[in-house]
């Protein structure tokens, strides 16, 4: 889940915390995983928000977006031209050829684990698996990038030159961010360039990093409800997101269920 860093501590994280957040951040990887497996046709975005939580608490974890700042649901379900923050509904279907971000976080032995992932419904269009592909490797860009010394800069210049090359744009009006005991820590982690200097990478730093990608434009609107945002043209956008340690030894994917 999205939300502002800017002006919060950043605080750096002990191996042991860091592993801590690893077992957090392991259950939103399982939560993800089901649901790609799962995802179909005619199922209700309400029943991928139940799979969600009844798979969080079983794995001895508290879902982390219930309540916050408000948020009526565990897993935030984006359709299309929903970007993020999408709200579940027993009303909204998955339909054949959609595209699906879903984005969860937990809570767990005081720590925070955030993820998400753009899943495709069946046969879509070639521009459409362009974006998510183009999406998801400009995560993996960034996340090479999680490198002791570096700037939060080098990662927001990885995604926007290699999404912008591929054709499409960056939401900027919604930014990645640190995470430990609190869902959104220090530094806040832009998709774009900012013109103002950005932070050291340290060692101990943990980030969530989530592009958000549209095929038309960048700009973006909230929808009535407070929480749904969709892109101003109404053209699709995917969101992929893991949360990552920085090491001695370089980028730590806590989120990736191929790690360690």
């Amino acid at each position: 889940m999205n939300g502002g860093g800017q002006d919060k501590a950043i605080i750096v994280k002990t191996p042991e915390e860091i592993q801590v957040m690893y077992q957090a951040n392991q259950i939103v990887a399982g939560v993800l995983s089901m649901l790609q497996k799962e995802m179909k046709p005619g199922l209700t975005t309400h029943q991928l928000d139940r799979w969600a939580e009844e798979y969080c608490r079983d794995h001895g974890a508290e879902p982390a977006f219930k309540g916050y700042r408000g948020f009526p649901a565990s897993l935030c379900v984006s359709i299309n031209e929903q970007v993020v923050h999408g709200i579940p509904s027993k009303h909204v279907k998955v339909r054949e050829g959609d595209i699906v971000s879903v984005d969860f976080g937990t809570k767990y032995k005081g720590f925070f684990g955030d993820s998400a992932v753009t899943i495709p419904v069946g046969k879509v269009s070639e521009q459409i698996q362009s974006l998510l592909t183009v999406t998801r490797d400009a995560l993996y860009k960034a996340i090479d990038q999680v490198r002791v010394g570096n700037r939060i800069a080098d990662l927001s210049r990885a995604v926007q030159a290699y999404v912008e090359e591929k054709g499409f744009s960056v939401v900027r009006q919604f930014v990645g961010h640190g995470i430990g005991t609190s869902l959104h820590e220090g530094p806040e982690v832009p998709n774009y360039i900012q013109k103002q200097a950005s932070p050291r990478i340290l060692e101990g730093m943990v980030v969530a990093i989530e592009p958000m990608v549209n095929i038309g434009t960048h700009k973006v609107k909230v929808l009535r409800d407070r929480w749904t945002v969709v892109t101003a043209d109404r053209k699709p956008s995917a969101h992929f997101e893991h949360s990552v340690a920085a090491l001695a030894d370089g980028p730590f994917i806590l989120s990736d269920p191929q790690e360690r």
